[in-house]
């Protein structure tokens, strides 16, 4: 089992976890797989242990996006197209 990153490492990092960004952003784990999964938060795959990453500045300002889309009363179909 691998040590949990501190919040400081976490947010000086270039690249996050998916778990971290539970963490950055304090939205569900199944919330971010699920908008990762609709192609709406991109991600680079490592190589070594085929871990996502995600870059952290731009994947925390993905969320808000789409949670200030999703507070407007916006469809995640309409989302996904506003975020093309």
């Amino acid at each position: 089992m691998s040590r949990q990153r501190t919040m400081e490492v976490i947010q000086n990092s270039e690249y996050v976890t998916i778990g971290e960004l539970v963490r950055l952003t304090n939205v569900r784990y199944s919330t971010l797989k699920f908008y990762t999964e609709e192609g709406m938060l991109p991600f680079e795959q490592a190589e070594e242990n085929l871990t996502r990453r995600y870059k952290r500045e731009q994947s925390v300002m993905q969320i808000q996006k789409i949670k200030d889309l999703r507070l407007k009363g916006k469809s995640i179909p309409e989302i996904k197209e506003l975020l093309k």
